[in-house]
């Protein structure tokens, strides 16, 4: 594979390094306080209830509506440790599956804001290249252990 100043692993490594960035931003922009507080989920439930899909409605009340605060606390740490992992390039693969996961719930939800579906669709993009890529064999712990 030829590439321009860095090797196609290393491309690899800044792609998903910026996935991670991008994970961490979203996590670092949020007003914890008023998540932790039920704001998002509160936001999220509104979302939920007006979607054109009814499995998607039935599914938040079934999963997120009864245990708001332990999803605010799984959305938002599950952000941060996705950011966090995939910048250190620590149990990649895992996190990529996972921030893909959460892409598609995102995006699914949010089926009717186009920036919303624009910002999850490029994340996904980028986690199935980065997976595939196996872009946790360049400038990642993975690496420097031995793992994957």
């Amino acid at each position: 594979m030829d590439a321009i100043w860095l090797t196609g692993a290393e491309w690899l490594a800044v792609l998903r390094i910026g996935l991670g960035v991008w994970w961490l931003e979203s996590w670092r922009h949020k007003d914890k306080k008023s998540w932790f507080e039920g704001a998002g989920i509160s936001w999220a439930a509104d979302v939920a209830a007006k979607h054109r899909w009814n499995a998607v409605r039935s599914g938040f009340e079934a999963v997120v509506t009864p245990r708001p605060r332990t999803m605010a606390y799984v959305v938002l740490y599950a952000e941060f440790a996705l950011g966090l992992g995939l910048i250190l390039g620590f149990v990649t693969p895992v996190a990529l599956v996972g921030g893909l996961l959460l892409n598609v719930l995102y995006f699914t939800l949010m089926i009717h804001d186009w920036g919303e579906q624009g910002q999850n669709s490029m994340m996904a993009l980028i986690s199935v290249v980065a997976l595939f890529g196996m872009s946790w064999q360049s400038w990642s712990v993975d690496s420097a252990l031995g793992l994957f």
